[in-house]
C-alpha cells in the first residue's frame, strides 16, 4: 500500500471516529479500502471487552465472500464452559500469556499449531494471518476494556509482504482507536440505562442534567412488588434471596418493557415505573397489558421454580393516574415519580387470589418492627 493511500485511509478512519460511526461500519470500510489500495485482506475481525450487564464484549467480522456470520457478534464470558477453551486455544489468548502485541502465522504450515481458528481459516482457502493485540493504558481502562484484539487474513499465495504488514502496524491502531471512541459512547449509553432507566438515559444523555430543572408529565404510574417477601427471604438460603429476587425484578421488568413502558427504579422488591404517551387511554391500556404479561411472566417463574425444587413467588401489581415531576437533583438525575395528592388510582387486577387480612398486615408490621425494620411513631405530647 503506497504512503498516500494508507494517509488517505488513517484520516478516515480519525473522521469515523470523531462522527461516532458503528464499529461494523468502520471494520468493513477499512477492509475494503485497503483491499482498493492494493492490501488484499480476505477476512478481518476484531473485538473489544465492554461494561454490560448481560455480555462481556462485542466483536466485528468482514469477509470477501458471502456467509452466513453476523458482522456484530456478542460474547459472554470467557471463563468458564466452551467459552472458556476456545479463549485458552485463541492466539490472542497465547499472545497474552507470552507478553507478544502480534503474531504472524503461515496458515498453510500451520498442522502442528493447536489453534481453534486456524484450522477453519485454512479450510476456508486463506493463506497468511496475522494477530495484534493493542492494550490501553490504565487512563484508557474501563472494567475489563483494556484492549483492543484484532487479526486479519489474505488469500494471496505470498502472504503478507513486508509493506503489508507494516501498513496494518499503522493502521490497525487508528482502526482500533475509533472502535474504541463507539464502545465508549455504547457503555456511557448502557449505564445511563441501567442506572436511570430508557426515557432518563435519553435526556441525559441529551445534556439535560442541569440541577433544578423539572418538567411536568403526564403518566400512568406503576408499582409492583412480592407479597410475603420477608418470609421468603427467611425461608431460602441467604445465597438464593439475591437470584430469587433477579428473577422475579426480570419478570416485572421484561411486562413492563414489552409493553412500551420505562422502569424508574427497584426497590428492594418493589419495581416503580411508568407508562407516558399523548393520549392517556393508550397509556392505560399499555399499564393493563404490562399486568397481563407481568402475571404470564410470574405463572411461568414459578413454573421453572417450582420444576428446579425452588422457592416460588406471587407478585401484586398497581397503577394509578396522574401528574409526576421529573427533574435534576444534585449531581445526577432523579428520576423518582411521586403521585400527586389527588391523582386518580386504579388497581391492576392482582396476580395472587388473595389479599391479606388486616390481622395478617398488623401481625407483619409488628414482625419487621421487632426487627428494627421499622420505627414505632411515639404520640406526640398535645400542647
Amino acid at each position: 500500500m503506497e504512503l498516500s493511500s494508507r494517509l488517505k485511509l488513517m484520516n478516515w478512519l480519525v473522521n469515523q471516529g470523531l462522527t461516532g460511526a458503528a464499529g461494523n461500519d468502520l471494520i468493513r470500510g477499512f477492509c475494503e479500502r485497503c483491499r482498493a489500495a492494493g492490501l488484499e485482506l480476505s477476512r478481518g475481525l476484531a473485538f473489544i471487552d465492554t461494561l454490560h450487564p448481560i455480555f462481556e464484549g462485542r466483536g466485528f467480522r468482514w469477509n470477501d465472500v458471502e456467509t452466513d456470520e453476523a458482522d456484530i457478534f456478542e460474547y459472554g464470558s470467557s471463563s468458564e464452559g466452551d467459552a472458556a477453551q476456545n479463549w485458552r486455544r485463541s492466539t490472542h489468548y497465547h499472545m497474552l500469556e507470552h507478553g507478544k502485541n502480534e503474531m504472524l502465522v503461515d496458515i498453510s504450515e500451520s498442522g502442528s499449531l493447536d489453534f481453534f481458528q486456524v484450522g477453519d481459516l485454512r479450510a476456508n482457502g486463506h493463506r497468511h494471518f496475522i494477530a495484534f493485540v493493542h492494550r490501553f493504558g490504565e487512563a484508557g481502562t474501563i472494567g475489563e476494556m483494556d484492549g483492543f484484539y484484532s487479526y486479519w487474513v489474505t488469500r494471496n499465495p505470498l502472504g503478507f509482504g513486508e509493506p503489508d504488514l507494516a501498513a496494518l502496524r499503522d493502521l490497525v491502531p487508528a482502526l482500533g482507536l475509533a472502535i474504541k471512541s463507539a464502545a465508549q459512547i455504547d457503555i456511557a449509553r448502557t449505564l445511563a440505562r441501567v442506572y436511570l432507566g430508557r426515557d432518563a438515559a435519553e435526556q441525559v444523555m441529551r445534556g439535560r442534567i442541569a440541577r433544578g430543572v423539572t418538567e411536568r408529565i403526564k403518566a400512568v404510574l406503576w408499582f409492583s412488588d412480592l407479597r410475603g417477601s420477608t418470609g421468603i427471604s427467611e425461608s431460602i438460603a441467604p445465597d438464593e434471596i439475591i437470584p430469587f429476587l433477579n428473577d422475579y425484578a426480570q419478570a416485572a421488568i421484561d411486562a413492563i418493557h414489552d409493553a412500551g413502558g420505562e422502569v424508574l427504579k427497584l426497590i428492594g422488591d418493589g419495581v416503580l415505573a411508568m407508562f407516558t404517551r399523548d393520549d392517556m387511554g393508550i397509556a392505560k391500556r399499555a399499564a393493563l397489558r404490562a399486568e397481563n404479561l407481568f402475571r404470564q411472566n410470574m405463572d411461568a417463574l414459578n413454573a421453572r421454580r417450582s420444576g428446579d425444587g425452588r422457592h416460588g413467588a406471587l407478585g401484586r401489581a398497581d397503577t394509578g393516574e396522574g401528574q409526576s415531576p421529573l427533574g435534576g437533583c444534585h449531581d445526577v438525575r432523579c428520576h423518582d415519580a411521586l403521585r400527586q395528592p389527588g391523582a386518580r388510582g386504579a388497581r391492576a387486577p392482582a396476580v395472587t387470589r388473595h389479599r391479606p387480612s388486616a390481622r395478617h398486615r398488623r401481625r407483619s408490621a409488628a414482625a419487621r418492627a421487632r426487627r428494627g425494620l421499622i420505627r414505632a411513631r411515639r404520640p406526640r405530647a398535645r400542647r
